[in-house]
């Protein structure tokens, strides 16, 4: 078989090994998803605004908004909103986020059509599997030449979960993900100076993984292999790929090696943030010289920048975090909107370097040195390899439940409870 043809096949028969603790997992996944795009959406609700006003009527869900619209639409603007925060799951194998796009589109085609919670539940799983597996295939080629995983391999993700909750046969599958991946787009550079169009990659891959999963009712011929052909997925989306990853056996469901996010930056950030709260008790502010972050490679570009334009690039700036880690011992929506005076003052102090060993070991963790170089000549040094929220460290039901009471308020926090487990 083929590259697509044998990636549809693992991607059918791995649903019949999800279990009852795989389909937690998904549930957890999906409380997280509705407090973070619940508070997404009442931050960005000015910005929609006029859009709201001429949006149509439809069954789908806009959440945070008391409003409902066709499917495409609600994907769109969830997707966003689910990620405009910063705050939205991921995993670090694939580098990419997760549930603003894949669960965004199956919540909305799960408001238009007949689909049970098994079914539900099976996609969202499933739509995990296939983003990550595609994007640990290419990565760290497909960052690297500037792409935005969340937006490329989350398309794919979108409209694979969107298909399995349909329960799509193998055939329909192999269609929706070549259209999936002819729609496939997303690049690096919209995050960059005071951009705040980070989260529209995320909205568009759930908009379009709902209209590539439609596609699965018709019945138009598609090309043999989308995914490894001359002019496919990966010859476009890669320099070097292994398509073995695709498909290697493996005894867990990529869903089971996501993190959630305690954090408001950028993922890269976490464990130098960490380190930095953990040194809070430790430092007086007014003490620090200056402080220099040791990390892997992929966590410097694009992340180093201690001029901050704005909101979105704080959370993208691994100094404002620390600073702010190093000054409040926490990195929560309350040190970034609005921007701190003294937390921009002591980031300009901050510097973020590569360490070749932090590097090497990237592959299976994300750590981060922090070292606080003090006035009277001592340093204080913290380092942390697996950031809280990650597997090897992983926020509790609790952990998640305090996060939602943060975000959302605990009388909707607790009907989110009811309505899923």
């Amino acid at each position: 078989m083929n590259v697509t043809d044998t990636f549809v096949r693992y991607l059918m028969n791995k649903q019949d090994k999800i279990s009852a603790s795989v389909i937690q997992k998904a549930k957890e996944c999906r409380f997280d998803y509705l407090a973070v795009v619940t508070a997404g959406a009442e931050r960005s609700y000015s910005h929609w605004e006029k859009l709201l006003k001429n949006i149509p009527d439809g069954k789908s869900a806009l959440y945070g908004y008391d409003m409902k619209t066709d499917s495409k639409t609600a994907a769109l603007i969830n997707g966003f909103n689910a990620h405009c925060l910063e705050l939205d799951d991921g995993q670090r194998f694939a580098m990419i986020h997760l549930g603003a796009a894949i669960i965004s589109a199956i919540d909305a085609v799960f408001c238009e059509y007949d689909i049970s919670r098994e079914s539900y539940y099976n996609g969202i799983i499933t739509g995990y599997e296939a983003a990550c597996r595609m994007a640990i295939a290419m990565q760290p080629s497909h960052k690297n030449k500037g792409y935005h995983t969340a937006g490329t391999c989350g398309t794919i993700g979108a409209a694979i979960g969107t298909a399995v909750a349909l329960q799509f046969d193998e055939n329909q599958l192999k269609r929706v993900l070549t259209l999936a991946a002819a729609s496939s787009a997303g690049m690096l550079e919209i995050q960059e100076q005071a951009s705040e169009l980070k989260p529209y990659n995320l909205g568009r891959a759930a908009m379009d993984g709902v209209a590539a999963a439609l596609m699965g009712y018709t019945d138009f011929e598609v090309p043999d292999d989308m995914m490894g052909g001359e002019r496919g997925f990966f010859h476009i989306f890669s320099d070097s790929y292994d398509a073995g990853r695709l498909t290697s056996d493996a005894d867990y469901f990529e869903i089971e090696r996501i993190y959630v996010k305690p954090y408001v930056s950028c993922r890269h950030s976490h464990s130098a943030v960490e380190a930095a709260i953990k040194l809070h008790e430790n430092v007086s502010v007014n003490d620090i010289e200056y402080v220099e972050v040791k990390t892997y490679k992929l966590g410097v570009k694009g992340h180093d920048h201690n001029e901050i334009s704005g909101i979105a690039s704080a959370k993208l700036s691994t100094p404002y975090a620390v600073a702010a880690g190093l000054i409040y011992g926490k990195a929560d929506l309350s040190v970034f909107e609005p921007l701190d005076e003294n937390i921009l003052k002591l980031a300009s102090k901050v510097l973020v370097k590569e360490d070749e060993t932090l590097t090497k070991e990237s592959k299976q963790k994300r750590a981060a040195m922090v070292t606080v170089f003090l006035s009277d000549g001592s340093q204080k040094e913290c380092r942390v390899d697996y950031a809280k929220g990650e597997p090897e460290n992983p926020m509790s039901m609790n952990d998640l439940v305090n996060k939602a009471v943060g975000l959302i308020g605990k009388k909707i926090t607790f009907n989110y409870i009811n309505n899923i487990f």
